[in-house]
């Protein structure tokens, strides 16, 4: 694995590499993507059909084969094994444990002179979530996504995801059924998207979309960002590790090595003190390859987007880290809770040699949908309000109005909206 000191004369631009980890030219499928929204716009299911045909290997025969019946969830469920299942419902108590926590609150201010001033907080009345299923299933990112809005109050909630070959993921069935799914759309890809964003003769437009997906999936989100809300757009999994001579480099470098499996362009990058530390991981990395079930996968991304920086002190490593604004960040250190206020940008932070990433991918409780690429910066976890908007509570008494409205009828004057002003002016001195 890459090993770079803060001291090398080409840091900076190493640096920069490492910065524009997830920039992707969007422009070079946004044609295709848009093409494929203008179908099932125009279409609805008859393009579906044929996007499953082109995309899934295999043609619908009719409108209700693209969906999944609720008699088929309830099987995948009743047939999973004891303990996965056991395990699924502890995963499904706290990620909503969790979530419950993050309900905001409607409320109400009320003033001497009779005004009444407030939040009243909606949950949305669909939403739509997206679940990869091409090359694998992930019923946890469908807990993580179905949970929040859960909790929310969404009464509807559909699921597209991709069945390749007709097949769909026993799990992932089970998951639904566990949440209490009703409906799920065998469609994956930007033409789901473009389903839950417009609708058609099976699916009704869903007025929020949330999940992960490829390039295809991030570029439909962003354009039909507008007619829906979306979560965000999130590229491919990325770890950021800080790390002292404390740590354990066995744990270094099976954690690096957790999020490089996932994909080819993931970004596993370390930032530590010490050399030693940087010099025992890299050669751990190279020992637990040989053992995955993903190694080529594992390799290719360790080898083109994986980094160990070494740095003189913690702080230079932790301003470093600040600018990655990992998706996850491990902090592995003898004291992490002493550098966490230092922290600034980072999706999702573990504390401690007992907290590697995975745990809060499947079962810690805090969302996994999290934002990637240095997006961090200004994006939070998928959670509770991203499924509900805040509506503004205004009410003046007569003495309320008399008190201040001869001064918004004076600002309205100055914008040269004399209706604004007499709206206000009519109804004062009464």
């Amino acid at each position: 694995m890459k090993i770079i000191n803060t001291k090398d004369k080409d840091f900076d631009k190493e640096f920069q590499n490492i910065l524009s980890r997830a920039k992707v030219d969007i422009k070079q499928v946004s044609g295709i993507v848009n093409g494929i929204i203008d179908e099932i716009v125009q279409e609805g299911n008859v393009a579906i059909k044929r996007h499953i045909s082109k995309f899934d290997n295999w043609t619908p025969s009719s409108d209700d084969e693209l969906l999944i019946d609720i008699d088929d969830m309830k099987k995948a469920y009743d047939n999973i094994d004891y303990k996965l299942k056991e395990s699924l419902h502890l995963a499904y108590d706290r990620i909503k444990s969790y979530h419950e926590k993050q309900l905001p609150k409607s409320w109400m201010n009320y003033e001497q002179n009779g005004t009444i001033l407030g939040q009243k907080v909606t949950a949305v009345d669909r939403a739509g979530l997206y679940i990869p299923g091409g090359k694998a299933a992930y019923p946890s990112s469908l807990l993580m996504n179905a949970l929040p809005a859960i909790v929310a109050g969404v009464q509807e909630i559909v699921v597209c995801t991709p069945t390749p070959d007709n097949e769909p993921n026993e799990l992932l069935l089970a998951a639904c059924y566990l949440c209490g799914i009703k409906t799920v759309v065998k469609v994956g890809g930007a033409s789901a998207i473009a389903l839950m964003a417009y609708g058609s003769q099976t699916l009704k437009k869903v007025d929020v979309i949330t999940g992960p997906g490829n390039i295809f999936v991030a570029t439909a989100k962003k354009l039909v960002f507008g007619e829906v809300n979306i979560d965000m757009i999130a590229g491919p999994s990325e770890i950021g590790i800080l790390s002292d001579d404390s740590a354990n480099s066995k744990y270094l470098a099976i954690d690096l090595l957790s999020q490089a499996e996932h994909d080819e362009m993931a970004s596993s990058i370390m930032i530590t003190t010490s050399q030693k530390i940087a010099d025992d991981t890299s050669v751990e990395v190279d020992n637990y390859l040989k053992e995955l079930s993903r190694n080529e996968i594992a390799k290719k991304s360790i080898d083109e987007r994986g980094c160990i920086i070494v740095t003189d002190t913690m702080d230079e490593a932790i301003s470093l880290m600040n600018e990655i604004a990992p998706e996850h960040l491990e902090v592995m250190t003898q004291n992490p809770f002493e550098l966490l206020p230092k922290i600034k940008h980072a999706g999702a932070i573990f504390l401690g040699q007992n907290t590697p990433e995975p745990i809060g991918d499947y079962i810690a409780g805090p969302n996994h949908t999290l934002p990637t690429g240095g997006t961090a910066k200004f994006y939070s976890p998928l959670n509770v309000e991203d499924f509900m908007k805040k509506s503004s509570i205004i009410s003046f008494s007569q003495d309320a109005i008399n008190e201040i409205g001869e001064q918004c009828a004076l600002l309205a004057d100055t914008e040269g909206l004399t209706a604004h002003a007499k709206s206000v002016r009519v109804r004062l001195g009464k």
